[in-house]
């Protein structure tokens, strides 16, 4: 059984990223929870642990541009499929954070809340979650005009601040609304 689980579909920036685990009975995990419940210290330490004892796992995403040409929910189910396609075991069955299931060759089944409920699904999350993080570092890192590593892309008041003083970048969302709000202003502000 593989848990499956996406970070990322909120933030104004970034790609969408999604997990598949498939845990391994016989090395247990202690701690694994909703990547949204633990620390940022605990996330990273589960990371390195998951990798090493999960039978496999896989971590995919969706570019912004795929967010951008198919939407938000779209580019998740793209990220999910990747992940679950990406395992080099094929499992029996796949469990998906959330009430929607990417299309799929095996069975599959969405639980609610399911970060909370299936410690696979909390794996992925863990490993999306993690995953993400970093790549908003690298993003902080290239500009850090815009606090990528404190608000990770999404909508604070630094963020939409930084926006409109710096504008967009390419790792900006052009189909969200703040970031095509400060688009068509610059566009109209050009002579």
């Amino acid at each position: 059984m593989a848990g499956v689980d996406e970070a990322g579909r909120g933030p104004l920036a970034g790609p969408v990223v999604a997990a598949a685990v498939i845990l391994d009975d016989q090395q247990p995990i202690k701690g694994l929870a909703d990547s949204k419940k633990l620390t940022a210290r605990q996330r990273e330490r589960l990371f390195d642990e998951i990798r090493a004892k999960a039978l496999c796992c896989c971590i995919a995403e969706a570019s912004v541009e795929e967010i951008d040409q198919l939407n938000i929910l779209h580019a998740t189910m793209l990220a999910m499929k990747r992940a679950v396609e990406g395992l080099r075991l094929k499992p029996g069955l796949v469990l998906v954070d959330g009430n929607r299931i990417p299309v799929l060759k095996v069975p599959a089944e969405a639980i609610v809340k399911g970060d909370d409920k299936v410690q696979a699904i909390s794996a992925a999350s863990i490993l999306a979650k993690v995953y993400r993080d970093r790549l908003c570092l690298q993003l902080h890192e290239a500009h850090p005009q815009y606090g990528f590593d404190q608000h990770k892309g999404y909508p604070t008041a630094d963020h939409l601040a930084a926006l409109r003083e710096h504008g967009a970048i390419d790792a900006h969302r052009r189909s969200f609304a703040p970031v095509r709000a400060v688009l068509d202003l610059t566009a109209r502000s050009e002579p």
